[in-house]
């Protein structure tokens, strides 16, 4: 399992709404959308020596999510980032942390679905972990799903929203498969994603990912491909199958809670050596430059 608990949080506070509590005694009312029907908008973000990295492009994409979910009401950055320091300071936290930024519809005043029934909100929600990347330098591996991402017609990815079911059945078809991750496909049976990250693969010495028609404009992702533009490693986005990706030389996923990690195996099938290729391992050297030197000051 890649995720286990860190005794650094064992005296953990979190911040609902503006109150500080420990998670047993934090509060939430059960009439809230996001309890009600995963209605709300979530970021994770990650603390590198006192700045968030990218925070500006994530609530930017908070805020859009929020505007095409229809919310009526929606703090402004300057309101988010004071309730993030807040959390930070309470926590006495400066690296190594990951933060779940979550922004609900707020409470209904009686049960259903109709957002005509949330007559106050939003919620606000900042959980601040200490948290090293989630996944070993040493790989992992991918079997593909049965569930297959959303088309932008049906719930489009482009809203980084908290129904995050199809993820969920997908990784737990990946536990039973005994894997690490699992890859999913498009409608048209191209790569999207994993359950929990953007996926590139390297042939030729040339990057490739897919589009962001069937996942979400990840900020990890785009971090990546700026990376190769700067640093002259020809990269494309395009639809991709699955065997482009076994008989790819070299295969990593990319996210905030994991940063980059070589890819070993996919259904079976080794991906190049084995473990971490060159263009991986120029890529991750160049990522750690980019967030030790980028981000917003929050402590």
């Amino acid at each position: 399992m890649e995720q286990t608990y860190d005794p650094r949080n064992a005296d953990l506070l979190v911040n609902v709404d503006g109150v500080l509590s420990r998670p047993d005694e934090a509060r939430i009312s059960p009439f809230d959308s996001v309890v009600q029907g995963g209605d709300a908008v979530w970021e994770g973000l990650r603390l590198y020596d006192g700045r968030i990295f990218r925070l500006t492009e994530h609530l930017a994409r908070l805020r859009r999510s929020a505007h095409a979910l229809a919310f009526e009401t929606i703090p402004d950055d300057e309101a988010i980032i004071e309730q993030i320091r807040r959390t930070l300071a309470a926590n006495d936290m400066r690296d190594d942390v990951h933060i779940r930024l979550t922004l609900t519809r707020g409470a209904k005043v009686t049960s259903g679905m109709d957002p005509r029934l949330n007559q106050a909100g939003p919620t606000l929600i900042v959980l601040a972990e200490f948290k090293s990347p989630v996944y070993d330098d040493s790989g992992i591996t991918l079997v593909t799903s049965s569930v297959r991402r959303h088309r932008a017609d049906s719930l489009d990815p482009k809203i980084h929203h908290n129904n995050l079911l199809t993820s969920i059945l997908a990784k737990v078809e990946a536990n039973v498969a005994g894997a690490g991750d699992a890859l999913m496909l498009d409608d048209a049976g191209f790569v999207a994603e994993t359950n929990a990250t953007h996926v590139f693969f390297v042939t030729d010495g040339v990057v490739h990912t897919s589009t962001t028609k069937a996942c979400p404009e990840g900020i990890t992702r785009e971090a990546i491909l700026g990376i190769c533009s700067t640093t002259g490693i020809p990269a494309g986005v395009g639809d991709h199958s699955l065997v482009q990706h076994y008989t790819a030389d070299e295969v990593f996923v990319t996210g905030t809670m994991g940063g980059l990690t070589p890819v070993v195996a996919i259904d079976g099938r080794r991906i190049g050596g084995g473990k971490r290729g060159p263009v991986t391992e120029r890529l991750v050297t160049a990522y750690a430059e980019l967030t030790a030197r980028e981000g917003v000051a929050v402590v």
